[in-house]
């Protein structure tokens, strides 16, 4: 379906849910990773690396990256309810960021950094796939 109706208005599909699956998603990821940062900056206790570490910072580095991380997820989830372009450039954006950020916190926690990528991925989907139509038909 191209989502073009007779008289050249973009008619909404029920793929435009998928996009807002995302923005959904977008403030729950960015929910769980305030959470995450807020855990870390808090409790550094609370973590608990294993001999090879969480990459390249301490845990309160990496507090301070889940949290602003986290922080820019909700605006652009927002935003995605809109229709706003730069929304869905952003999600797209966030979510690819998070997957390179799970994958460093992967030693921490393996299960849930799992999870998270694999809503990230969906995300990235829907957004590229049926982002087009929440152009002129926000909620």
């Amino acid at each position: 379906m191209s989502g073009q109706s007779v008289h050249g208005t973009v008619r909404r599909t029920g793929w435009v849910g998928w996009v807002y699956f995302a923005g959904t998603m977008l403030l729950l990821v960015g929910s769980f990773n305030l959470i995450e940062g807020l855990v870390a900056l808090f409790n550094d206790q609370y973590y608990v690396p294993t001999r090879q570490g969480l990459l390249m910072f301490d845990l309160t580095g990496w507090g301070w990256i889940h949290l602003i991380m986290g922080i820019l997820a909700i605006g652009v989830g927002i935003g995605l309810f809109s229709g706003a372009m730069w929304a869905r450039i952003g999600g797209v954006a966030f979510a690819g960021l998070n997957v390179l950020l799970q994958l460093a916190f992967l030693s921490a926690y393996p299960l849930w950094a799992t999870i998270v990528i694999a809503i990230d991925i969906l995300i990235i989907w829907a957004l590229i796939v049926h982002g087009d139509e929440t152009k002129d038909s926000a909620v």
